[in-house]
């Protein structure tokens, strides 16, 4: 064999490693994006209702900033539904707001959100509770954040008996559920996207950093028919 034939046989190796290398690089990140959702997303998932689910989206800071310039002079108790990996309550927990309680159904995020409490030195100052937000008793609770997806905060479509669906001004299970079970003082921020039916207070920040401030006294005013019509949320 000459050494044009040997030099081509070895380029063609060259070629065809680099090929199997592209594939190989390409298995290995499929596998791992399956393996961040099989055992990091999905397993918060499995006994909600598709239409309830919430994808784990982080607040970045500004998100985090507006939320606490909004509660600012308030204090007692501070529940962030559906806390991810647990920013909002540490932050919250720092700024004198006890108890601090996040509720997650995801037992990693839960595990995630210790950790950044425990590597902020607030171990033991802060909770994340294991439990789905639809069944959390919100009765003593005065301050609440939502980072939730508009699945969970639209208003639901009512068919009317003879024709096809009508959209209505109907509250959401979330709204209907926190007008009812939260105390007459309580404060309501919502995160990334705003409350349908509902007149914000306040607002703060500009595009998916803005947050809206709504209070319980002045919605039951606005909205107490409804909640009487419609019951509880769950």
């Amino acid at each position: 064999m000459d050494q044009d034939d040997s030099e081509g046989e070895a380029e063609l190796r060259k070629q065809s490693v680099g090929g199997l290398g592209l594939l190989q690089i390409a298995g290995c990140t499929g596998l791992t994006a399956y393996i961040v959702w099989a055992g990091i997303l999905m397993p918060g998932f499995r006994r909600v209702p598709l239409r309830l689910q919430v994808p784990y989206i982080p607040a970045s800071r500004k998100q985090v900033q507006n939320v606490m310039t909004l509660l600012k002079g308030r204090s007692g108790k501070a529940v962030d539904l559906g806390s991810g990996d647990g920013r909002i309550v540490l932050e919250a927990s720092k700024r004198g707001f006890h108890p601090a309680v996040g509720y997650e159904l995801n037992p990693w995020l839960i595990r995630l959100s210790k950790f950044h409490a425990w590597r902020a030195g607030c171990h033991g100052q802060v909770s994340y509770m294991k439990q789905d937000l639809w069944k959390v008793d919100l009765s003593d609770c005065s301050n609440v954040t939502v980072f939730l997806a508009p699945s969970v905060i639209l208003p639901q479509e009512e068919r009317s008996s003879t024709s096809r669906p009508l959209r209505i001004l109907k509250l959401s299970l979330l709204e209907v559920k926190l007008l009812s079970e939260l105390p007459e003082d309580a404060w309501i921020v919502a995160g990334r996207f705003p409350f349908p039916n509902w007149k914000p207070s306040c607002t703060v920040g500009d595009g998916v950093d803005r947050a809206w401030l709504y209070s319980v006294k002045q919605l039951r005013q606005e909205n107490g028919s409804q909640i009487t019509q419609e019951g509880t949320a769950v």
